[in-house]
C-alpha cells in the first residue's frame, strides 16, 4: 500500500509494528517482525531517515513512531513534487517530439480508434490528460451510454481542477431527455456553453495538442470509431474552426432548472427577464423549434407559444426573428 511513497515491504512491516507499539526497541521489533536484529536495526534507522521515526537517547535505544498523518503526508508531498517535476519534463520532451515529428511522419498524424469501448476510453483519457482547456462541438450520437442522462463526471472533476471547458451544442441536443439539466450542472461548475444550429461535426480538442472526431456515416446511432488528430496543420484548422463558430454561437444562460412554466415568475438577477423567459430566448436565438424548446424546458408547445406571444408584445416584435434581435440589442441574450 505504501510503496508509492517509497516504502518497501520490510519498511512497511516494521513501521506498522512501531505504530502499534508507539515506541519500541530493536529487540521488540525483532520479535514482532521475526527479523534478524541487524535487519531490524537497519530498517528502523531507515525509517528515521525517512522522517517516520525518531530515536531516543536513553538505554536501551528506543525508536518512537512519528504520527502517520505527519510523516506519511510529508513523504506524499515529496512524491507529488517529484511527479510534478516529471510532468514538467514530459511536457518539455513532448515539445521537442512534436517539433521534430510534426511533418516527419504524416501517416502518424491521424490515428483511427475502433470499437465503442475503446473510443470511450480514449475520450476519457483525453480529458484526464488536459491541463488547460477542452473545446468541443457536442451533438448526437454518443459513444458512452446515457451520456446526456447525467452530467459527465470526468468533466466535473476536471473543472474542479481548474481545466476550462468551452462547448458548443448543436440544436439537435434539445431533443435529448435530460439535456437541460446536464448542461446546467456543468455550467454551475464553470462550463462555458453556447448553442448553434447545424454544427458541421462532433469534435473535441484538448490543449491544442489532440483532437478527436467521431467517424460517422449516415444513419449511425452510436459512435464506434473515431479519428485522433495529433499536432499538425489539420489540428490548427480545427481549432480555428471552433473559435470562429464560438464567436457566432448563442451563449447559454440557463441559470437554474425548473420554474413555473405557466407564469415564468422566477426573476433573474437583472430583474428584466424571468428565468423562463431567459431560457426561452436563448433557445429561440439558437433556432430551436417550439417543439424542441418545449422538450428542453418541460413545457407543452402551447405553453411555448404563449410565452413567445408575451415576449413579442413586450418587445414590440412581429416575428420570432425580431424577438431574438431585439433581445440581443437589449443585452438579454
Amino acid at each position: 500500500m505504501l510503496e508509492s511513497v517509497g516504502l518497501g515491504a520490510q519498511d512497511q512491516e516494521v513501521y506498522h509494528a512501531l505504530v502499534r507499539r508507539a515506541q519500541a526497541t530493536v529487540a521488540e521489533i525483532t520479535h514482532d517482525c521475526h527479523l534478524p536484529a541487524t535487519a531490524a536495526r537497519r530498517t528502523l534507522q531507515s525509517l528515521v531517515g525517512l522522517g517516520l521515526a525518531t530515536r531516543s537517547t536513553g538505554r536501551p535505544t528506543r525508536y518512537v513512531a512519528v504520527s502517520p498523518d505527519s510523516g506519511l503526508e510529508a513523504l506524499l508531498r515529496e512524491r507529488e513534487r517529484e511527479l510534478d517535476g516529471v510532468r514538467t519534463h514530459i511536457r518539455a520532451l513532448m515539445d521537442v517530439y512534436r517539433a521534430n515529428t510534426r511533418f516527419a511522419h504524416p501517416g502518424e498524424l491521424i490515428e483511427v480508434v475502433s470499437g465503442r469501448d475503446e473510443v470511450n476510453h480514449r475520450w476519457v483519457q483525453m480529458q484526464q490528460d488536459t491541463r488547460g482547456q477542452m473545446r468541443g462541438f457536442d451533438r448526437p450520437p454518443y459513444a458512452a451510454p446515457r451520456q446526456h442522462a447525467e452530467s459527465n463526471p470526468i468533466e466535473l472533476h476536471m473543472l474542479r481542477r481548474g481545466v476550462k471547458y468551452r462547448v458548443i451544442y448543436d440544436t439537435s441536443v434539445l431533443d435529448l431527455p435530460g439535456w437541460l439539466e446536464d448542461v446546467t450542472a456543468g455550467m454551475r461548475h464553470g462550463e462555458q456553453a453556447r448553442i448553434h444550429a447545424d454544427l458541421p461535426m462532433k469534435l473535441a480538442v484538448s490543449d491544442d495538442r489532440l483532437a478527436i472526431i467521431p467517424l460517422l456515416r449516415a444513419g449511425d446511432s452510436v459512435v464506434t470509431a473515431s479519428y485522433l488528430i495529433h499536432p499538425s496543420p489539420l489540428l490548427d484548422a480545427l481549432v480555428a474552426l471552433f473559435e470562429a463558430l464560438w464567436e457566432r454561437s448563442v451563449p447559454v444562460r440557463l441559470t437554474a432548472a425548473g420554474g413555473d412554466p405557466a407564469t415564468g415568475s422566477e426573476p433573474t438577477t437583472g430583474g428584466e427577464l424571468t428565468r423562463d423567459e431567459e431560457r426561452l430566448l436563448t433557445l429561440l436565438a439558437s433556432g430551436a423549434t417550439d417543439k424542441a424548446a418545449g422538450r428542453a424546458l418541460g413545457w407543452s408547445e402551447r405553453t411555448v407559444q404563449r410565452h413567445i406571444t408575451k415576449l413579442m408584445r413586450r418587445l414590440g416584435a412581429r416575428t420570432r426573428f425580431q424577438v431574438a434581435m431585439e433581445a440581443t440589442r437589449r443585452g438579454w441574450i
